[in-house]
């Protein structure tokens, strides 16, 4: 915290000093996918030092939020303390909860209890930011209302791809029919029952999507590489030769 003080004082940096809550939108942002994509690779070193430019954000934050008179690092501290031992009374009080659902349960129960006491919404739902990404912000909706027991049936799967089908078909209407509306909504409808089949899973929607996205680029780089080895450019090449080249990138990395 006195690094970034000193460098807002009026003898510090010129950058740091013209930074404003608004300013900092973008970077806390890309901060936080950084971390998600070390994460993603499992790379401890990265990890930490994606953690500690974060963590920077939040001391940015609370720095601007010291000058305007607002609060302090130490009350963004304490305040999240008091969150958590409140909204843990199976550990810091006589709750009782036997498993991690009941623990969701009372936690979802608690920020109501919140929200009401500050005049808020008290729908399940209203935390949800709706700057969210829409394949995060389906996944978060999803385990809501999991919560209060709005949720596929716990055992089979096979259900969800029925679901899923079903969804596909509609789809397949949609795009017959050539209306643009209704086939977006009906992608929407795909797509969230994806996630859906993804949480059953035990799966990371977001994580799995970036999984596919590298190995596309990983393959379609190979590819590249395969036309400019005959002196050519990728688009130099016809449907048929580029399918071609994509199973040679695919045995490529195979090996």
């Amino acid at each position: 915290m006195n690094i970034i003080e000193r460098l807002r004082a009026p003898n510090g940096c010129p950058w740091d000093r013209k930074q404003t809550l608004e300013t900092l939108r973008t970077p806390i942002t890309e901060e936080a996918y950084e971390l998600a994509d070390a994460i993603t690779k499992h790379d401890m070193a990265e990890i930490r030092e994606e953690a500690g430019d974060l963590l920077l954000q939040v001391v940015f934050v609370a720095s601007i939020a010291k000058d305007l008179g607002a609060f302090d690092m130490k009350d963004v501290v304490r305040g999240i303390c008091d969150k958590l031992i409140r909204r843990h009374p199976h550990v810091f009080g006589n709750v009782k909860a036997d498993d991690s659902d009941e623990v969701l349960r009372n936690w979802e129960r608690i920020k109501a209890e919140e929200r009401k006491e500050k005049h808020e919404s008290t729908s399940i739902l209203a935390g949800i930011p709706d700057g969210l990404p829409p394949l995060l912000k389906a996944n978060r909706i999803q385990g809501k209302v999991k919560h209060v027991g709005f949720d596929w049936p716990a055992g089979e799967i096979e259900p969800l791809f029925d679901k899923l089908d079903e969804e596909i078909h509609e789809l397949k209407d949609a795009a017959n029919e050539n209306d643009p509306e209704h086939m977006a909504e009906e992608l929407g409808d795909v797509l969230f029952m994806t996630v859906n089949i993804a949480r059953r899973l035990n799966v990371d929607p977001d994580a799995a999507l970036n999984i596919v996205c590298e190995k596309f680029k990983r393959r379609f780089g190979i590819m590249e590489e395969l036309a400019q080895s005959e002196g050519k450019s990728i688009s130099d090449y016809t449907l048929d030769e580029l399918d071609s080249f994509w199973d040679k990138a695919k045995n490529i990395l195979r090996q």
